[in-house]
């Protein structure tokens, strides 16, 4: 990866597919306020209803990632006209096209895209690699189940079946009989869904950072009391130890850097992973605010600073989510912030 040019006034930060990610922007802004840092953050989206562009210091209006070709021009014209230091990835879909195109974007701008290593996206993006990947290493996994098994009647049900490329838990389902998971091969559509063992037990979210080399800064589990739309509404920062040793053998073993989302449960077996997601996750709030502030870090980072472990967040605090409005106006403008 480039390094950030030193003795630059500003650190501007592009985040993109800003959608609902209000808790992250206002996150950003309040580490940059206490560090004393200079700089804009800039918030691009598909949508231009998108509710935390206008929580960002600037707006971008972008086009849809699939659109690949116009996606990338428009991120490289963003950061050369902001100015930007850092260009930071928010949902799954973009991440394969930025890993992709991480080279040409970092050549024709001054930015670093935080994102991992091509190879730890095409692992982390196809949940057939990443299971295979957590076999391969030694680290526990529910069992993956063909469909020559479903058709043979020797399956245990229920069982969990879910898109090898997913993500927030779309058409993510249990299937108690045949029947059910029928419907749902259907629905996914044929060769693109992995079918696995279903886990019963306490589900975990780790959030882990690490510095732009892979070198580990923290590691922080919570326990998922309650989700809705596949993202975490209720959440509590515990210190398990068995966990954070688990989840540091599994990201020394994969090297990926930034701020790593790990979703895993404990079972009966022991800790079973359930999935690897390379970048903030929606939950990833709640581990800045009590303590473990990779956002902050990110900003030492740009400024040349070298960071260690660093193991000191509070336990034991409780986060509940929760939706708010705003109202633009005739102009199009927000009035209630």
């Amino acid at each position: 990866m480039k390094t950030m040019k030193t003795g630059k006034n500003d650190i501007n930060i592009l985040i993109l597919s800003a959608g609902r990610r209000v808790e992250l922007i206002g996150c950003f802004k309040s580490a940059r306020d206490r560090l004393g840092v200079s700089g804009r953050i800039v918030a691009a989206d598909a949508s231009d209803l998108a509710p935390a562009l206008y929580f960002a210091d600037e707006r971008e209006q972008v086009p849809r990632i699939s659109d690949n070709e116009g996606y990338v021009r428009a991120i490289i014209d963003i950061c050369n006209r902001y100015d930007i230091a850092l260009i930071v990835p928010t949902i799954d879909t973009e991440l394969l096209l930025l890993a992709e195109r991480r080279e040409e974007i970092e050549s024709a701008t001054n930015a670093l895209i935080l994102i991992s290593s091509l190879e730890v996206i095409r692992i982390c993006r196809d949940k057939t690699n990443t299971q295979k990947w957590l076999e391969e290493h030694g680290f526990l996994v529910p069992g993956m189940i063909s469909d020559d098994e479903i058709e043979s009647g020797s399956v245990d049900y229920p069982v969990f079946i879910k898109p090898l490329d997913g993500s927030s838990s779309i058409n993510a389902f249990r299937a108690d009989n045949k029947d059910e998971i029928d419907t749902y091969r259907e629905l996914i559509g044929s060769g693109k869904y992995i079918i696995q063992d279903y886990m019963e037990g306490t589900e975990y979210t780790v959030d882990c950072f690490l510095d732009f080399e892979g070198n580990i800064i923290t590691v922080v589990p919570r326990i998922r009391i309650a989700t809705r739309s596949g993202e975490i509404a209720k959440g509590r920062i515990v210190r398990d130890s068995a966990i954070i040793e688990d989840v540091t053998r599994l990201l020394e073993e994969l090297k990926p850097a930034g701020h790593i989302t790990i979703q895993c449960m404990r079972t009966g077996r022991g800790i079973e992973y359930i999935e690897i997601n390379p970048r903030f996750g929606g939950g990833a709030p709640m581990s800045i605010m009590a303590g473990a502030d990779s956002c902050e870090k990110l900003y030492r980072l740009l400024r040349g600073e070298r960071l260690q472990r660093d193991d000191s967040f509070r336990e034991n605090v409780t986060f509940l989510r929760f939706d708010a409005s705003i109202m633009l106006n005739e102009d199009g403008e927000p009035e209630n912030l």
